[in-house]
């Protein structure tokens, strides 16, 4: 639970969601906020354009949250940037609809914030809904994270630095890392006023690695704090359009590539990418084909990566 708020609190916060079609997760995740947000910290939910209901229930349920229900999908970082404008916490922390925060993990976010004074992003320690370890803190993209991505070779691998894991080990201790995922993580204000807000460029995915390569470039530092602990239950918005949002992880990574990668490394990304891109269109048609043409998830997978082709 949270400390009750009084002068000698470090650090004051906000709590900012951006929810999609995320009816049936809504109420887990602010029941988890709320229980552990001082009252005198905001917590904000913007609502991108959901057709489920969403802004509904919450507006119903959750008198106390500011709702922002936006017309438009403009994507989850153009969400969280209406949301953070509307703050005026030391920390805003950003917590996926998706997410449960555990008890106290707000509170260990923010001491842990009050005692890293050059932190611009603490982020937490994630599990699946199962309970089962989750990768929460990573290191930024290379080639050989590429290639993998498109061709596993093995387990060992798929979890090693070349792979931009972190040791698993590490997970209970605090480490500085490259970047951290957008599950939930703590912003400080301050690092913002002087970066920036999220890169709305970036509709999904990507955006929180964009940022702390922008915070690290400004001389902030980017955290794992393994106090702060929530359970990430996957991403029901995006698995909603799961071809749809394969492209967009492309269209986010070549756009990443492209503000902070030399001309070389672009290159080999790119060939990489068409390489591995036409091998899954050629696995997913197969399937579909084996399948006697009843595996419409597939045809869109092979569709999807043709797509990409064309990024």
């Amino acid at each position: 639970m949270f400390l009750p708020p009084n002068p000698h609190l470090p650090m004051t916060l906000d709590v900012v969601v951006v929810t999609y079609n995320s009816r049936s997760e809504i109420e887990r995740c602010l029941d988890a906020i709320l229980a552990q947000t001082p009252p005198d910290g905001q917590v904000v939910v913007v609502d991108n354009a959901s057709d489920d209901g969403t802004p509904a229930l919450i507006a119903q349920r959750y008198p106390q949250v500011r709702l922002i229900a936006s017309d438009r999908n403009a994507g989850f970082g153009a969400g969280n940037n209406q949301a953070i404008r509307t703050t005026r916490g030391d920390l805003v922390i950003l917590v996926n609809p998706d997410c449960e925060v555990q008890p106290g993990a707000l509170a260990a976010l923010v001491q842990f914030m009050a005692a890293h004074p050059r932190a611009a992003v603490a982020g937490g320690r994630l599990r699946y809904g199962d309970g089962a370890f989750q990768h929460a803190a990573f290191r930024f993209p290379t080639l050989s994270q590429i290639a993998l991505d498109f061709f596993p070779i093995n387990w060992r691998l798929s979890e090693s630095r070349l792979n931009g894991r972190y040791p698993r080990a590490w997970d209970e201790r605090a480490f500085e890392c490259d970047f951290v995922l957008g599950a939930i993580m703590s912003v400080r204000r301050a690092a913002i006023g002087e970066v920036g807000l999220f890169d709305e460029a970036f509709f999904m995915y990507a955006e929180e690695v964009d940022w702390c390569y922008r915070f690290k470039r400004a001389g902030w530092q980017v955290w794992h704090c393994p106090d702060a602990i929530a359970i990430h239950h996957g991403g029901r918005s995006t698995r909603q359009h799961a071809a749809a949002m394969f492209v967009e992880l492309h269209r986010s990574r070549l756009l990443l590539y492209r503000k902070h990668y030399s001309p070389g490394f672009r290159a080999v990304a790119r060939a990489l990418l068409t390489i591995g891109s036409l091998k899954e269109a050629i696995v997913a048609w197969a399937d579909d084909v084996r399948s006697g043409g009843r595996r419409p998830d597939r045809r869109a997978r092979a569709r999807a990566c043709l797509q990409v082709l064309r990024l």
